[in-house]
């Protein structure tokens, strides 16, 4: 069936139509559709009876004064259909037994219109299509059965009778052109019509995105994403009452009852501080905020699991399956063995410091439970220290100590002494210095340093990254521990020696280069000479990376250059009478695959090796 606006015949009347009777219609030999299935034929006059004739069909008028319809064969076939199946229909649905068709006004206008009957159809606005298939589903009409009706596949069927359900004025705005159909799917989200209608008013006409649509017609709502939601569940929201709204068009799911969502995040909450408390410590505290603020965690102070001890064997499985690990080789079995001995390495909290510690849960913006275990306040402190879980802190030293008979200067002078007598004798300790740097360089410290190097790596990659690729040593972020400020440092220094000099050397390698930035120019180009530096190895020009950006006649004269033309070629000719985008796109796919255009192997060469003159 053609695919066309959505009107009934009698509604659609125009001068050069004519109500002609079944019985001085027949198929026209110009028509092309002269075979047809009968399957197709009935689903399609089921269609028409239901919905009635979508499209008037086309004939020409003989020397008898019949007509010959040479365009609508498959209508005409379904209509003769109707006449022999549902006879009664001559009585209630006139336009059916006499169908209004479009007389050419001579033979060749008629070819005109057969040969184009394939060709040229008009497809049926987004409403009317909601609008038929909604009506067609309404007397039980399968999606298959639609889809063939109007030649359409079960999917496009599928998404828009997702929108057959909106308010009317919805649909007939969308119809008016007012509203585009993303803006009209961005409605289905809503279950208040009052709303719906409010939120159409004021959008009518304007371009306004489908996610502000969808904030203003929800604005209470929470997505699914949302980290409370996250970390009660959907099933136990839902199993307590809640509302949940999906959209139909991506993987959006909606919280309605915010406040619900509250008082069940803070029941889980409460679930979970219980279930902390059940560890044995001596205080616990679970709190609402996303994170613990520094300025909470710097009064308080940090204490470590006590490392567990590796039997021999143990400790050479251990390294076995770090390898594996890291070759991503390790099979189910291998990871639960490699969990369970990092675990006891890892070690745990004894119940002594847990007499003296607390835990501070909170949960993150992925909607996972953080407890941060083994922290002492300043009211814990003095025991903690006398029961020698935790080292003397320097700021209560410095409370308990007389005052320092050295000056500030001379404490200075001392200070530098000390850090000198370390620098000397690490100095011949090559392994251990660049040891600690990869350490540092790629992220395991934190927030902390070890070398005064600052590691603000210059901008390396353009902005628009169309047609750009670095190495991914490169572009791979370091590996930052989960507490940056309060972590183990000598733990996880020990754990990054493990991993051996080839790992080391690897993450110096990559790190250093990042921060690779030389300004000078002679450096520069031997730099460049010893490593082989190609801009056209990393970076490939497209329409939105440069030839959008540059203005026409750039355009043209490269266009001429690449491809060797003389400026009246009716190559060039036709290439500067394009418009600049049109213009972008050529050089894009010339860029792309020369081989297309036919060029020769030195124009292929040269295209590959083109940089713009800023780095020539």
């Amino acid at each position: 069936m053609s695919n066309v606006t959505a009107i009934r015949a009698t509604e659609n009347a125009t001068p050069d139509t004519e109500a002609v009777p079944m019985a001085d219609l027949y198929l026209s030999d110009l028509n092309p559709r002269q075979d047809a299935d009968p399957d197709g034929i009935a689903l399609l006059a089921d269609s028409i009876r239901l919905l009635g004739l979508i499209q008037n069909p086309a004939g020409f008028r003989d020397a008898e004064g019949r007509v010959g319809i040479v365009a609508g064969g498959r209508r005409f076939r379904a209509l003769q259909l109707l006449a022999e199946t549902h006879p009664h229909l001559a009585d209630e649905r006139p336009e059916i037994v006499a169908p209004h068709v479009r007389i050419a006004p001579d033979e060749a206008t008629a070819r005109a219109w057969a040969s184009a009957e394939n060709a040229a159809r008009q497809d049926l606005h987004p409403a009317d299509e909601i609008r038929a298939y909604g009506k067609m589903a309404a007397t039980g009409a399968p999606v298959p059965t639609i889809a063939s009706a109007f030649g359409q596949t079960e999917a496009h069927v599928r998404r828009r009778l997702a929108l057959a359900n909106l308010p009317a004025p919805v649909i007939d705005s969308l119809r008016a052109g007012e509203i585009s159909i993303g803006a009209a799917a961005a409605f289905t989200v809503s279950e208040d019509e009052a709303l719906t209608l409010h939120v159409l008013e004021g959008i009518r006409g304007r371009s306004v995105s489908e996610h502000r649509i969808k904030q203003e017609l929800q604005p209470q709502s929470l997505r699914a994403t949302d980290r409370r939601a996250a970390f009660v569940g959907l099933t136990g929201y839902e199993q307590a009452g809640g509302r949940i709204t999906r959209d139909l068009f991506s993987e959006d799911v909606f919280l309605a009852d915010p406040d619900l969502l509250n008082d069940l995040f803070r029941a889980e909450l409460a679930k979970a501080g219980t279930s902390i408390e059940a560890e044995g410590w001596k205080w616990v505290e679970v709190i609402e905020d996303i994170h613990v603020g520094w300025e909470r965690m710097d009064k308080l102070d940090r204490l470590y699991k006590v490392e567990g001890d590796l039997t021999e064997d143990e400790t050479a499985r251990y390294d076995e399956l770090t390898d594996a690990y890291e070759a991503e080789a390790l099979d189910e079995d291998g990871e639960a063995e490699f969990e369970a001995l990092t675990a006891k390495l890892d070690g745990d909290y004894t119940d002594e410091q847990k007499a003296h510690s607390g835990v501070i849960a909170y949960v993150d913006n992925r909607g996972a439970l953080q407890p941060m275990r083994g922290l002492v306040t300043r009211a814990d402190r003095a025991a903690a220290v006398e029961a020698g879980v935790l080292l003397k802190p320097y700021r209560m030293e410095q409370d308990d100590a007389p005052k320092s008979p050295y000056s500030a200067k001379l404490q200075d002078d001392l200070n530098a002494a000390a850090l000198g007598a370390r620098q000397n004798a690490a100095v011949g300790h090559a392994d251990l210095i660049l040891d600690l740097l990869a350490w540092q360089l790629s992220g395991g410290m934190g927030y902390r340093r070890a070398f005064e190097v600052r590691a603000d790596a210059p901008r390396n990659a353009p902005e628009t990254e169309t047609g750009f690729a670095l190495d991914e040593r490169l572009t791979k972020e370091g590996t930052s521990p989960k507490d940056p400020w309060g972590s183990d440092l000598a733990k996880g220094f020990r754990a990054f020696r493990k991993k051996g000099r080839e790992h080391r050397d690897a993450e110096l390698i990559r790190h250093l280069t990042r921060l690779l930035d030389v300004s000078d120019e002679g450096l520069g180009k031997l730099i460049d000479k010893e490593a082989g530096t190609s801009l056209r190895a990393v970076w490939t020009p497209t329409a939105e990376n440069l030839f959008k950006r540059m203005k026409g006649p750039w355009l043209d004269a490269l266009w001429i250059d690449l491809l060797e033309l003389a400026a009246d070629h009716p190559t060039a000719t036709t290439f500067g009478k394009l418009k600049k985008a049109e213009k972008a796109g050529r050089l894009e796919a010339l860029f792309a695959d020369p081989a297309a255009f036919t060029v020769t192997e030195a124009q292929a060469e040269k295209i590959a090796a083109w940089v713009p003159d800023h780095f020539a």
